[in-house]
């Protein structure tokens, strides 16, 4: 239910923007937390988790990069 909140605030944010930041952290946080499960749980990922990740962060390149 909280999750769902959240995402309903964050839909009414006035910023045209958000919505970028929002997506970006999302790609954000999967990464880091494949990096915490390793750090924290002693977890190893497989290659299919690693490639998730690096497709995501590829994401929030894409979605960051400057708009000309």
């Amino acid at each position: 239910m909280c999750l769902g909140a959240y995402g309903f605030v964050a839909a009414l944010q006035p910023e045209a923007s958000f919505g970028r930041v929002l997506a970006a952290y999302g790609g954000v946080f999967i990464a880091g937390s494949l990096v915490w499960g390793v750090v924290a749980d002693g977890f190893r990922p497989d290659r299919w988790d690693l490639a998730g990740a690096a497709v995501c962060l590829v994401g929030v390149g894409i979605i960051m990069a400057p708009r000309g």
